[in-house]
């Protein structure tokens, strides 16, 4: 069984998100998105909320499980018997990121891999900080979170950036 693994913070998952997922599920027997813990981020949804989010945004998706974890990807990895890790590049800001973050990986276990896709045309610029960021303007988002998920997302953020917001 072919099985990868796709960690994010996903705060909040996007059509970005959504895409990667798709395409990952239809290469592999089974597909762990990992909603995972960056120490060098702060989080406007809780891990229980990107998790929920996100099973909402796959549910159409029969080999797609969900999970949060605070370990160690690699480790995730190993204990799912995935021997990919699924992660998505952008541009070079991303791709400097990304393959320090591969060769830390590779130099700790060789039998995991780092697969590198490119977003879709339309997703090429979308991030999780743009989604953020259009919200705090009160702009429209429906275009670039999953279905379904629009009102929630934007709810979330705005109730969190306005409590936060000082000027």
């Amino acid at each position: 069984m072919k099985i990868a693994v796709y960690p994010g913070s996903f705060d909040p998952v996007s059509n970005g998100h959504l895409d990667i997922i798709e395409r990952v599920s239809k290469v592999f027997d089974k597909v762990y998105v990992l909603v995972s813990l960056n120490p060098y981020k702060t989080y406007i949804f809780s891990g229980e909320e990107r998790v929920e989010l996100l099973k909402f945004a796959t549910k159409h998706l029969d080999n797609v499980e969900v999970e949060a974890s605070n370990q160690l990807v690699l480790n995730y990895a190993k204990q799912k018997q995935a021997k990919v890790i699924i992660r998505g590049l952008r541009n070079f800001i991303d791709y400097q990121n990304e393959i320090t973050l591969f060769q830390f990986n590779h130099s700790i276990d060789q039998d995991i891999d780092t697969f590198v896709l490119f977003p879709s045309t339309n997703n090429l610029f979308l991030s999780s900080s743009s989604i953020k960021e259009l919200v705090m303007f009160d702009s429209e988002i429906k275009d670039y979170v999953p279905a379904g998920l629009a009102d929630r997302i934007k709810e979330r953020i705005s109730a969190v950036l306005n409590k936060n917001s000082k000027l």
